[in-house]
């Protein structure tokens, strides 16, 4: 059996947590849905989004002392908040996507927003659609089947994203326009952008540059992004890439060697990110050098 690759999350350290790793903001798992009745653990510590997949299949669903039964299709959502029971009757079997976020993540960003403490808690719902919440699921569940080449960055953009779509949801309201968002105070960036370069190699987390900040990942996140104009995933895909892009310039590393040294998960990603920021391979950066 091959090792995991780099940046592929740890499991979980207790079987009940269900696709969360430690101070992960967003788990996923998917699990299957046979006929008949189930009723899952209840869950303390995390909200619960499940995604459909697969084939229609009629569902009863017992959630928030209220039962409803309709078709369930690809992409139908139920949100299941911290701490409620729910009982669910398939007619046939099915597969579920959960994605799993803390109420604490929901709670900051909820704070970030402006919003009151109330609107940090969600309301149960069956069957509903959003396309913003199934791209989220999909784009993680894609990250996942891949290997985790992204790291902890892209998973915890797509925490933060699902929040607050959820708070804005739940409280109809709109995140501010980026227009009157603040930026980072300039000595804030340098920090972040040091410790950034500094680091490279390492599997960087969102919580980790917010707190080399002095934010919340919720609030670190926007400020971040209005004061470089990128996400700070795509802040840190693009300074490996042009970390690497020197490596290969000097010419006395290795593809596999310079992927490591510059935080990659191995060479093929390297490979695909150079091509997506570049338009350049690897051996066409090398070719020039000679």
């Amino acid at each position: 059996m091959s090792e995991a690759p780099l940046h592929s999350p740890p499991p979980p350290a207790n079987p009940g947590d269900r696709g969360l790793a430690a101070g992960a903001l967003l788990g996923m798992l998917t699990v299957p849905a046979p006929a008949g009745h189930i009723e899952p653990p209840v869950d303390e510590a995390c909200h619960t989004l499940d995604l459909h997949l697969g084939q229609p299949v009629l569902v009863t669903t017992r959630m928030d002392e209220r039962q409803q039964r309709g078709l369930q299709v690809q992409g139908h959502c139920s949100i299941v908040p911290a701490g409620a029971a729910h009982r669910w009757f398939f007619e046939a079997d099915a597969e579920a996507l959960l994605l799993r976020l803390t109420p604490a993540l929901l709670r900051e960003s909820a704070e970030a927003m402006g919003l009151g403490a109330r609107c940090a808690e969600l309301v149960p719902t069956v069957r509903m659609r959003d396309t913003q919440i199934e791209r989220i699921g999909w784009l993680l569940q894609a990250e996942h089947l891949d290997g985790c080449p992204n790291g902890r960055l892209f998973s915890d953009g797509l925490a933060t994203a699902l929040a607050a779509r959820l708070l804005t949801l739940q409280s109809g309201r709109e995140p501010s326009s980026p227009r009157n968002a603040r930026a980072l105070p300039a000595w804030r960036l340098r920090k972040v952008v040091d410790y950034i370069e500094a680091h490279l190699e390492r599997n960087l987390c969102l919580a980790e540059l917010a707190g080399v900040a002095g934010f919340s990942p919720s609030h670190f996140k926007p400020l971040f992004k209005q004061a470089v104009g990128m996400s700070a995933h795509r802040f840190v895909l693009e300074r490996r890439v042009a970390r690497a892009r020197e490596r290969l310039l000097d010419g006395r590393a290795s593809l596999a060697d310079i992927a490591q040294e510059t935080g990659f998960a191995h060479a093929s990603h390297m490979a695909r990110c150079m091509r997506r920021v570049l338009g350049l391979s690897p051996s066409q950066i090398a070719n020039a050098r000679r």
